[in-house]
């Protein structure tokens, strides 16, 4: 799945269709092909105002799903139900929280990369243009080949934590069903608060890019040498302000 090309479609199917098909690999009823992969993301009565919560769209199944203590309970963001076909892999991006990925069934195989390497994974939004981390396109993304990768495979059982910010690109080895949970750690006021998927950046960050825009179209009123110039050393002067060491 390719969220910036969009290479999928929505459809609406009754709960037992959609698992019998999301678990084979060839069709006699489909929308596009008979090989189609199908994806379930389970989101909030209202997405653009509630969150996903298996407590609330689940109830039956939320039973089933211990979540471990690894924050406290005010801090609970969101929990999301995900079903996913064989072979079907889900574009390269980061959140902004923290979040435990629990493998319920299936075998799913994740990728994931530093923050650090940000500058080599081609970013869109939050999201890399990089689809295919196997066989990357490295005549159009030379720098991804600089990138660190991180790799490992859940079973039915096993629960991954995931830090906020760090890349993953995960795969569905098999017929999978899991659940994210996602949880607020840092302060509540430093999230967007129309944010309902954990993907939005904090306000601090979302006004920073705001103001470096704005700085940017003000150098396009300078001559190209000058623009040049004056851009290196605002990046320089980030570098020297913000940059940490601690990660290194």
């Amino acid at each position: 799945m390719d969220f910036l090309k969009k290479n999928f479609i929505y459809r609406s199917l009754p709960f037992d269709v959609f698992v019998h098909r999301a678990s084979a690999i060839k069709h006699k009823e489909f929308f596009i092909s008979e090989d189609e992969k199908y994806y379930l993301r389970s989101l909030g009565e209202d997405p653009r105002k509630d969150i996903a919560d298996i407590s609330k769209q689940f109830p039956e199944l939320a039973e089933d799903i211990q979540i471990p203590e690894f924050f406290e309970k005010e801090k609970f963001f969101s929990s999301v139900f995900r079903i996913s076909s064989p072979g079907l892999q889900l574009w390269t991006h980061y959140d902004v929280m923290d979040n435990l990925l629990i493998q319920v069934t299936g075998t799913k195989r994740v990728v994931l990369y530093s923050p650090r390497d940000a500058p080599y994974l081609y970013l869109s939004g939050d999201k890399s243009e990089v689809l295919d981390v196997d066989k990357p396109d490295l005549v159009k993304y030379p720098l991804f080949s600089q990138a660190r990768r991180y790799e490992c495979t859940l079973q039915a059982g096993d629960v991954l934590f995931i830090p906020a910010l760090w890349f993953h690109n995960t795969v569905a080895e098999e017929f999978g069903v899991g659940v994210n949970v996602f949880w607020k750690h840092l302060p509540s006021e430093c999230y967007d608060k129309t944010d309902t998927y954990g993907n939005k950046d904090p306000t601090a960050a979302s006004r920073a890019v705001q103001i470096l825009d704005r700085a940017l179209k003000t150098l396009d009123e300078l001559p190209e040498e000058y623009k040049d110039f004056y851009a290196r050393k605002m990046v320089l002067r980030i570098q020297n302000k913000v940059y940490s060491t601690n990660f290194e």
